[in-house]
């Protein structure tokens, strides 16, 4: 692969983990203002995984 086949690739996969990690801080906020303890819990669980 060329240099910049590479690169595009690496800042698509960048981009892809920053969008993922925003959903999960997002959802994160909600389930704490509804006070939704299990749902805190399995998402703060998936941003460890996937941090």
């Amino acid at each position: 692969m060329n240099q910049n086949r590479l690169q595009s690739i690496s800042k698509s996969r960048e981009a892809h983990r920053v969008n993922i990690q925003r959903s999960l801080e997002h959802r994160l906020e909600i389930a704490r203002a509804k006070g939704d303890e299990e749902l805190i819990r399995q998402l703060e669980a998936e941003m460890r995984y996937s941090s």
